[in-house]
């Protein structure tokens, strides 16, 4: 695929992930631990099942690209110990606003590292969701692993306890850039750990990538993505580098004339993409590759594939709740997001309060958009009389203050319209953020509190 270096220097701006609509910089205080149990009351009323997500903080050793939220601290039963009273405290009071035991259909635990905990420790977490919640073992239970500090014994007892999807962060094999974001992982450690995972038969085994790393270049990043198509897992996320000093001070320790320009940046993409197409795996949505059997690519086919916190999701469950620090959650059309700082969560929990900082009510103007932008995201198209049935409102109406920008999206090349489809081009699919930031109302008032990673 050939791009105009116009219409990438056009559309390399800062913009959303569209993890959520509204976006985080739009959500308030507001929303309070109040609001948060009012939501709880209400979704226990209901016969609407859950996926559960348990945030996890605790990582071995800094890795200095990474912005999620994480604690750095040695290997110690002691803080695990610690952390597992505070969070069982939460899901108990989670639970208890719920007054009724909810289906799980749907639980991750991410971090951080959430492989951290010791054996005992992970099982006694799941012991106690078990405790509190129905978990429906036949849908998806999926945990995020390191595979420098992971063991066979510790996958031995994910795998007993029901986990059916494994996620592990491969970012590069390179080992200058290892070397340069602090993250030394040999290819045949990743190998081995792989082997485990498939001789203990977990369903799906899932890679993450980051291109646009340091010292990265075209060659480097094929020779890993060669390697891990060799590995061959189920599902790869191949996720743009987000250089968010500002949220993630370890970046401002990178060498700014050692990162790739925009145009390179893409051309590292393109190459990989093709390149997965090429070894049998299908892209799914932005930024997703799957195998053809695996259960996203299914769901993608289908036009059943979701997006929040996690990237992509075959979401099989109605509602969203998180908990432990930073989680996030999306329940009875409001946001919910705890407090982020350790210490606070602590303090906040130890006084018998649901650690909430911030959230959004979705008001009806929001659930519009927000549908919009999770079909362009997750679907690639906008079925404007499905928009109609499911709100009352015709699209070219609603949207009229959007036409212009429809209009120019057309003229780029990005999107096509019929009568009933706005579907997306290829060239839109790698542009995909900019066409969904059209519809962004929040995103037109520019009131100067917003920063976004660059869309390329």
């Amino acid at each position: 695929m050939q791009i105009d270096k116009n219409t990438l220097q056009k559309y390399d701006v800062a913009g959303p992930r569209y993890t959520s609509y509204p976006t985080a910089p739009q959500w308030t205080h507001d929303v309070n631990a109040d609001a948060y149990i009012s939501a709880l009351k209400a979704f226990g009323l209901n016969d609407k099942t859950l996926s559960l997500y348990i945030h996890i903080p605790f990582c071995e050793q800094l890795c200095y690209f990474c912005a999620c939220n994480k604690v750095i601290r040695a290997r110690d039963e002691k803080v695990g110990d610690e952390f597992l009273r505070y969070l069982f405290k939460e899901l108990e009071m989670v639970a208890s606003h719920l007054q009724k035991r909810k289906l799980i259909r749907q639980l991750h635990w991410g971090g951080g590292t959430p492989t951290y905990l010791s054996e005992a420790q992970i099982e006694k977490l799941f012991t106690r969701i078990q405790s509190l919640f129905d978990i429906d073992p036949k849908e998806e239970i999926a945990i995020e692993i390191d595979p420098r500090t992971v063991t066979q014994n510790k996958l031995k007892t994910l795998r007993h306890l029901g986990f059916n999807r494994i996620s592990m962060g491969v970012q590069d094999f390179d080992e200058k850039v290892q070397d340069d974001i602090n993250r030394i992982q040999p290819f045949e450690q990743v190998s081995q750990v792989h082997q485990w995972c498939r001789e203990l038969g977990f369903d799906s085994v899932n890679y993450d990538l980051i291109y646009g790393l340091p010292y990265q270049t075209k060659d480097t990043f094929k020779k890993t993505v060669d390697l891990v198509i060799r590995l061959h897992p189920d599902r790869i996320a191949l996720y743009s580098f987000a250089y968010v000093p500002w949220l993630s001070k370890p970046q401002n320790k990178f060498n700014l004339n050692a990162i790739a320009l925009q145009d390179e940046k893409l051309d590292i993409f393109i190459q990989s993409r093709e390149n997965l197409l090429k070894h049998g795996y299908q892209a799914i949505a932005m930024d997703h590759f799957a195998l053809t059997t695996d259960a996203m690519a299914q769901a993608f086919n289908e036009g059943k594939l979701h997006r929040n916190f996690m990237g992509y999701t075959l979401k099989p469950a109605d509602e969203f709740i998180g908990v432990g620090p930073s989680a996030i959650g999306f329940i009875e059309k409001t946001y919910v997001q705890n407090v982020k700082v350790l210490p606070e969560y602590y303090e906040i929990i130890s006084q018998g309060h649901l650690p909430v900082e911030r959230g959004k009510r979705l008001t009806q103007d929001d659930q519009l958009r927000q549908w919009v932008i999770n079909h362009l995201m997750c679907q690639f198209q906008i079925d404007k009389q499905l928009f109609f049935d499911s709100f009352g409102y015709e699209f070219e109406d609603y949207f009229l203050e959007e036409g212009k920008h429809i209009h120019d999206c057309i003229e780029d090349g990005l999107i096509t319209e019929t009568s009933r489809y706005i579907l997306v081009t290829d060239l839109g699919k790698i542009f995909i953020r900019n066409v969904c930031m059209g519809f962004d109302h929040y995103l037109r008032q520019k009131n100067g509190h917003q920063r976004f990673s660059r869309t390329i």
